[in-house]
């Protein structure tokens, strides 16, 4: 297997992949600096065939463009074997759980997601592709969130609420209400302080 993206991400996705006795063959990073990470060399072009892939950046959009531009990769799912998932769950591929992060039953997880660090998601809950929750939030029952959107570390999201595409929930935020495409929203209760104009060209 091979990681996209030699940072500190990178450093939590392949001890991820080292606990499930998964070789890394290489890091892949346009860095020309980067030649070592961890253990691990680094390579500067993209392999040619149909090789095993996990994209280790956290940023959502940076990961779409990466698959955009890179559709002959076998992406492969990730999941930390201290993390809990429900054999009901769908993970998309792509998608990487890590310690103690907790999925239940019948939750969809999209493509290239991040449930992160001690993430909670619950029971019927709908991820669209390129979603990272942060370390420490909960996303209660039934909640809906849009592609692109970061769910910051700590952020609470109660039931039943549907959040947009590509939004921001700031760190610690409670959100108690839906939340549209591009809004960045802050605070308990959650507030919009800022609205992206360009959600459609992403």
């Amino acid at each position: 297997m091979y990681l996209y993206g030699a940072s500190g991400h990178g450093k939590v996705i392949a001890e991820i992949a080292e606990e499930n006795k998964i070789i890394i063959s290489a890091f892949i990073d346009h860095d020309l600096s980067k030649t070592k990470f961890l253990e691990y060399k680094v390579v500067h072009e993209s392999p040619a065939s149909a090789v095993s892939i996990v994209i280790s950046i956290g940023n959502n959009l940076v990961r779409k463009k990466i698959v955009e531009s890179h559709t002959n990769f076998n992406y492969k799912v990730l999941s930390h074997p201290k993390s809990a998932v429900s054999t009901r769950a769908t993970i998309g591929e792509g998608s990487v759980i890590m310690a103690g992060a907790t999925i239940n039953s019948d939750a969809i997880i999209g493509k290239h997601c991040i449930i992160n660090t001690n993430a909670s998601v619950d029971h019927d809950c709908i991820l669209k592709d390129f979603v990272h929750i942060s370390p420490n939030s909960a996303l209660a029952g039934n909640v809906q969130i849009g592609e692109g959107t970061h769910v910051g570390i700590g952020a609470s999201i109660i039931q039943n609420v549907t959040i947009g595409k590509w939004c921001t929930i700031g760190a610690g935020a409670v959100v108690l209400r839906d939340v549209l495409d591009g809004y960045t929203v802050v605070g308990n209760p959650g507030k919009v302080i800022k609205i992206s104009k360009d959600v459609k060209n992403r």
